[in-house]
C-alpha cells in the first residue's frame, strides 16, 4: 500500500511538472512571436535589409574577370528583370539544362556572365556567427525582396521540374546518416519543437506556406542573413550528414519540394528569425 501511495504521488508530481512546462513553452512561444511581431511592424529594424541594399549594388556593379554587370543575367523573366522573379523560382532553365533555385542560378550567372570560378564561389560560401553573410547570399536577398508581398507561384510542372520535386520528396522523407534522421523527423508532424523553439510543419500545405516565403532571413542568435541553401546546409550539418554543396542537386530539390507545397504563401523576405 505505501509503495502504491509512493507511485501515485510520483506520477502526480511528474504530471503536474510536465503540465507546468508545457504551460512555460507556450508562454515563451507567445513571448517570442510578440518580439517578431514588434519587429515586423517596423521593417527598419530588419538588418537584413541591409545585406538586399548590398546585393542591389552587387547586382549593377560590373565585377569578375569579364568586368560586366549581372544585369545580363535571366532569372526566368528576361535578362536583368529581377521585380518578381523570385516568386517563380525554383525552374527548369534550358541554356543550363538545370532547375535551379535563386542561388542556384545567380552562380551560373557569375560563372557564365563574369568569369568567376564555380569551384571558389562554392567553397565556404555561408557566413560563420557575426560573419556578413556573403556575396552570393547579399545578391540572393535582393532578388528575394524584389518579390516580397507576392506570392510563390513556381509552377514546377516541366518534366524536369516535376521530376527535381519528386527528389526532394524523396529526400525530405528518407532517414539516413549516423543518427538516422530526415528532414521528416522534425518537419512532418504538427507541434514539435527543438529548444525553446516551435518546428514547422513542412509536410503540410498550409503551414508551409506561413514560413517557406521568409526565407532568406536575418536570424538575431547569429547575427546575419541566412538564405534558404544556408538553411540547407545547416540542417544537413546538424544531422551530421555530408556536407551539402550550394547548388547541388540534392539541395535544388529540397528547396523545389518546400517552394511547391508553400505555393501560393506569401514572401516576406528577408525574412527576421530567431
Amino acid at each position: 500500500m505505501h509503495l502504491s501511495r509512493t507511485l501515485f504521488a510520483a506520477a502526480f508530481m511528474i504530471a503536474t511538472l510536465f503540465s507546468t512546462a508545457q504551460a512555460q513553452d507556450a508562454d515563451t512561444e507567445r513571448a517570442i512571436e510578440r518580439y517578431r511581431q514588434m519587429l515586423k511592424e517596423d521593417p527598419w529594424s530588419n538588418p537584413g535589409l541591409l545585406d538586399a541594399d548590398r546585393g542591389e549594388d552587387l547586382w549593377k556593379a560590373k565585377r569578375g574577370p569579364k568586368a560586366v554587370s549581372l544585369e545580363q543575367c535571366d532569372l526566368g523573366k528576361g535578362a536583368g528583370v529581377v521585380d518578381g522573379a523570385f516568386a517563380e523560382l525554383p525552374r527548369y532553365f534550358a541554356d543550363a539544362d538545370k532547375v535551379m533555385d535563386v542561388e542556384t542560378r545567380i552562380l551560373w550567372c557569375m560563372e557564365k556572365l563574369q568569369g568567376f570560378e564555380r569551384a571558389a564561389l562554392v567553397r565556404r560560401p555561408h557566413p560563420g556567427g557575426g560573419q556578413p553573410v556573403r556575396e552570393l547570399g547579399a545578391l540572393a536577398t535582393y532578388v528575394a525582396s524584389k518579390s516580397s508581398g507576392m506570392k510563390f507561384a513556381a509552377k514546377l510542372d516541366q518534366p524536369k521540374e516535376r521530376e527535381t520535386v519528386a527528389l526532394g520528396e524523396t529526400l525530405f522523407m528518407r532517414r539516413s546518416g549516423p543518427f538516422d534522421f530526415a528532414c521528416a523527423s522534425c518537419h512532418a508532424e504538427s507541434g514539435r519543437r527543438i529548444r525553446l523553439q516551435g518546428l514547422p510543419f513542412l509536410s503540410d500545405p498550409e503551414a508551409a506556406r506561413k514560413v517557406v516565403g521568409e526565407w532568406p532571413a536575418y536570424r538575431v542568435s547569429s547575427t546575419h542573413v541566412m538564405t534558404m541553401q544556408h538553411r540547407m546546409f545547416d540542417c544537413y550539418w546538424q544531422m551530421r550528414m555530408p556536407e551539402l554543396e550550394l547548388g547541388s542537386d540534392v539541395s535544388v530539390a529540397l528547396i523545389s519540394y518546400l517552394a511547391k507545397k508553400a505555393e501560393g504563401g506569401e514572401i516576406a523576405a528577408p525574412g527576421l528569425k530567431r
